[in-house]
């Protein structure tokens, strides 16, 4: 009754909405009586066509959705109820339909519009059994064919207009091939399936022509499968295509996301796994001409990876063990209504069928096809299966697509549990108690259809027929595949983390390993938390018998020693993290397990270091960097950074904006992984660190400044009055980048200035532009490459709030008036962070000047007793702003006797006496500062001496913690001498 109720109130709504949008073809009456007296006549009568249609907007959301949100195709449908033959033609329709798109985003509407009408079709057909089970998914499998293959051919067409068109060597057109991968390459797609897929193209030979420059081929087919990918899984108002998986491809996530042919058949060759091989059955070349040459040498590629010319019963472990893997999930995640992944679900009845054609398809042709259906009798015929057994698994594959089918078409969400919800069991049971199906045929009969019933007329029934077909399946299924074979003797009895993986290792058996590495027990609930996750996550991932066998050596070497570390509970989620990162590489996981010291080695780099572990997780190949102890231990001098980066990246096109920036991370991050290693084993003490982590900086600034000039140049062209080798232009650090004390997690606080003293306009571009406004849009494309976030992150956080005038000012400002703003206008603030300003950037005359500027600016006459105010009221101001003062804990940076303290210190000691002695002005660091104010005689060398040493210290503290990942924040009691020390300092000065 709720679902009759249900269909009555959709249609009310629905001939609402094409009153309001369609007033001519509805017009109103007084409360519309007809038309509404005729839904209420006719809403429970299946043979009337309003009937129809609200039955099927009953049993589906997503139908009424649609409907709502295309009053046209409600128009449709309102006059004329879908029929199977209106589902069709998919390719011709869709082709008509992107003849009038020109631009991404109207092909983004078209696409889900489109798609979304014709799975209401889909849906409305397979509620009123207009349809077979095996036409439906047929027909759901060829319109996202056709929705993908019409995607890829208009966003060809658009990429070859921009970038050129892909050619082979001899100058032959080139195009993106696409293997769809399981239900969708075996024509049985889900109502509401992720689709899997593979891109390739023939040959990585050539490369673009035609367009403003010519790029390689590869570039162009990762370009265009980025955008086809965004064109189908991108949600927007109109929902989504299809979510869309790449992860079958060579090599997954890490791999190329388009591939050469060659490419493909050597990854194939030399390191496809057996899981690849069973996921390989099913793929098919969308979109596939048979005229097309590609396309068969495609197929023949492939097909000896996946079939072998004997009967391949090397496969029959792998296969047991993928048996294994399916009961252990069973039996761990206790899928009882789940009915793909359940026990005598969907998945099995694919696993059966599949063994047959890995171990058989080889020597029996016949078993090199796609369709489950279809082989089943098949199977029959080779004495694979009985007749029992084949009908068994064709009625059970049936109700349970039905089912999913069905629970997926609610929503149009990927689901396969039963409902928990009295309205959804409802639609269940009133859409499988009968329905059409195609019964096993043989060729020389016809293909006719045939009604199929169950007793179903409540939720029990219905469970009692699904539990029927799964136990039949589950019979199949054990008597086919086999017993688990027995387990093989244990390789090392002492070795009490040896059967960690094993399946059925329980969370008691777990407990029992932690009391036996003497863990403390209050941490046991956390600890197997993550153990069981880490293995949960481990059956999903497909590691292959090779990396299997190489995992079972590497977890227990690995808790072995990672137990013995003091954080053992910070560190076992880090290192966990990074053996899933590289679980699928099973060369990773043999460098390990082949080299112990290596190991050993990243277990403490990632104890001490956060970071480290986190850079390592998302870059495994930075394991090679960080594996050398003579690298970490002897890192290259960090003058030499300008031409390390310069080499590094000239391997990329100097053209390519892109790339360039992704090198610019890439080097940042591999020279910041050095650093924060030779840091952890005690190779360089703190000072050195920042110098390190300074230069780094510097030698980026200087590329960045170079790639900046070079595109804002190209544009307008530059200053009439430059020479070719000046720029005219400086870049300013202020605060740790100026004091040569950039930490781990350092933002950058620079200021742009430029050569003021001549103007004009800018020669040699596209378009002349005022001087001082290219140094504006020079400084504007500064920032907007360190702001820039790729796949890599973001170069450095840059703030600019110490420039003249704060955020109302200028981005860039010319020599002269950044001259006159430090000497009339500025704050004591701000000549405060003057004393830790320097340039980074530019030319050695502006240098010259900018450093005559700072002198003058900080050796100026002032009053002591307003200095001394001025940096206590700042102090006090930043104390309350940014100290979140806790009575137990102290923050090194912010709190008093801290950091923070020192350096107004250091800038006091410079802005008080820097008028009677200008060389004091000429150190922007910390320590430089107080061995000048030393020699000078300003404070005794006993007093700068023991200033330094609390610095130091308090600076290496917050170095290592930044390396942890925590914040500069530690016990009250720590550094209490050198905190009193301090404030006596202060009290002395200041107050």
């Amino acid at each position: 009754m709720s679902l009759l109720l249900c269909a009555e109130e959709r249609l009310m709504q629905c001939a609402n909405c094409l009153i309001e949008h369609f007033p001519e073809q509805f017009v109103p009456t007084q409360n519309n009586t007809a038309l509404f007296q005729q839904i209420q006549q006719d809403k429970d009568n299946l043979q009337s066509h309003i009937g129809k249609l609200g039955y099927g907007l009953c049993l589906s959301d997503f139908v009424f959705e649609t409907m709502q949100k295309q009053p046209y195709f409600l128009l449709q449908c309102w006059e004329n109820c879908p029929t199977f033959t209106d589902c069709d033609h998919y390719a011709t329709n869709l082709q008509n339909i992107l003849k009038e798109v020109e631009t991404e985003e109207q092909l983004y509407r078209s696409l889900r519009q489109f798609r979304a009408r014709e799975m209401a079709k889909l849906s409305l057909c397979q509620s009123l059994n207009l349809a077979t089970v095996e036409e439906i998914f047929i027909r759901l499998s060829q319109l996202a064919e056709s929705l993908i293959i019409a995607a890829r051919d208009w966003l060809y067409d658009q990429t070859c207009k921009e970038l050129g068109t892909p050619t082979d060597a001899q100058g032959n057109a080139q195009k993106l091939y696409i293997l769809g991968m399981g239900k969708l390459g075996g024509f049985e797609l889900n109502f509401s399936s992720d689709i899997d897929l593979i891109f390739t193209y023939p040959t990585n030979d050539g490369e673009t022509q035609g367009g403003r420059r010519s790029i390689e081929n590869s570039k162009f087919f990762t370009r265009l499968g980025q955008r086809l990918i965004r064109a189908l899984d991108e949600y927007t108002a109109d929902g989504f295509v299809y979510r869309t998986d790449m992860r079958l491809r060579p090599f997954g996530e890490s791999g190329a996301l388009a591939l050469s042919f060659n490419a493909m058949e050597q990854y194939y060759q030399e390191q496809g796994r057996d899981w690849e091989r069973y996921a390989m059955i099913k793929a098919r070349i969308l979109g596939a001409d048979k005229r097309d040459a590609n396309v068969q040498i495609l197929q023949q590629l492939l097909r000896p990876f996946v079939y072998r010319r004997y009967i391949d019963f090397s496969v029959i472990q792998s296969l047991r063990d993928m048996k294994s893997k399916i009961a252990r999930e069973i039996h761990r995640r206790g899928l009882i209504d789940n009915i793909k992944l359940g026990a005598g679900g969907i998945r099995e009845i694919e696993f059966i069928v599949q063994v047959f054609q890995l171990i058989r398809g080889g020597r029996e042709a016949i078993l090199q096809q796609t369709s489950l259906l279809n082989l089943l009798p098949v199977l029959e015929r080779l004495g694979l299966l009985n007749a029992e057994q084949k009908t068994n698994l064709h009625l059970a594959y049936l109700f349970l697509r039905r089912v999913e089918n069905i629970l997926q078409a609610i929503n149009d969400k990927q689901t396969q549990t039963l409902p928990s919800t009295e309205k959804d069991r409802e639609r269940l049971i009133l859409a499988t108690k009968n329905f059409t199906y195609f019964p096993i045929f043989t060729e020389n009969e016809p293909k006719t259809t045939a009604l199929i019933q169950y007793p179903i007329e409540n939720w029990q029934q219905f469970l009692a027929v699904l539990h029927e077909h799964q136990q039949k399946v589950r019979s199949v299924f054990q008597s086919l595949i086999g017993e688990d074979t027995e387990e093989e003797e244990k390789n090392s009895t002492d070795d009490i983390w040896h059967d960690f993986l094993d399946a059925d290792l329980s969370e008691q058996e777990i407990e029992t390993l932690l009391q036996e590495n003497q863990i403390d027990e209050q941490h046991f609930d956390e600890i197997i938390e993550k153990l069981i996750q880490f293995k949960l996550d481990l059956t999903r991932r497909s590691v292959g018998e090779r990396g299997r066998h190489v995992l079972t050596q590497l977890v227990p070497m690995l808790f072995n020693q990672l137990f013995q570390y003091k954080n053992y509970l910070q560190l076992l989620p880090r290192m966990l993290k990074i053996v899933e990162k590289i679980v699928t590489r099973t060369t990773y996981l043999e460098l390990l397990v082949e080299n112990p010291q290596a190991l050993t080695q990243l277990l403490k780099l990632c104890a001490k270091s956060k970071m480290i572990a986190e850079q390592v997780t998302k870059y495994p190949i930075l394991l090679d960097e960080l594996l050398d102890p003579n690298a970490l231990l002897n890192p290259i001098d960090f003058h030499l950074y300008s031409s390390e980066l310069h080499q590094y990246l000239r391997r990329l096109p100097s053209d390519d904006e892109e790339q360039i920036i992704n090198g610019l991370r890439q080097f940042k991050q591999t020279t910041l992984l050095r650093v924060a290693a030779a840091d952890i084993l005690g190779a360089l003490p703190v000072m050195k660190v920042s110098d390190h982590l300074t230069y780094l900086a510097e030698s980026i600034i200087e590329t960045v400044v170079n790639l900046a000039w070079q595109q804002v140049s190209l544009r307008f062209g530059i200053p009439e009055y430059l020479d070719k080798q000046q720029k005219g232009f400086l870049v300013i650090g202020y605060g740790k980048l100026g004091g040569i004390e950039l930490g781990y997690k350092s933002d950058l606080d620079l200021v742009f200035l430029y050569d003021g003293n001549q103007t004009g306009q800018t020669i040699g571009g596209k378009k002349s532009i005022d001087s001082n406004q290219f140094y504006l849009k020079l400084a504007q494309k500064i920032i907007s490459i360190f702001n820039m976030n790729t796949s890599a992150g973001i170069l450095y956080n840059v703030d600019i709030r110490l420039r003249p005038a704060g955020d109302a000012g200028l981005l860039g400002c010319s020599l002269n008036a950044f001259e006159n703003y430090q000497m009339n206008e500025a704050w004591t603030w701000e000549k405060q962070a003057l004393v830790r300003s320097r340039v980074v950037y530019g030319d050695l005359a502006l240098r010259e000047r900018f450093d005559n500027i700072r002198q003058n600016v900080l050796s100026a006459p002032r009053d002591l007793l307003k200095l001394k105010q001025d940096i206590r009221d700042m102090r006090e101001k930043m104390y309350q702003h940014l100290s979140k003062h806790q009575a137990d804990k102290f923050n090194i940076k912010t709190d008093r006797g801290g950091i923070t303290d020192i350096e107004f210190i250091a800038q006091y000691l410079v802005l008080a006496h820097a008028p009677a002695n200008p060389t004091l002005t000429h150190w922007s660091d910390n320590v430089r500062i107080f061995d000048s104010m030393a020699e000078s005689a300003v404070i005794p060398q006993e007093t700068s001496e023991k200033l330094k040493k609390c610095y130091v210290n308090l600076r290496n503290q917050i170095h290592h913690l930044h390396l942890l990942g925590k914040d500069p924040i530690i016990e009250t009691q720590k550094f209490h001498d050198e905190r009193n020390f301090i404030l006596d300092i202060w009290k002395n000065l200041l107050e």
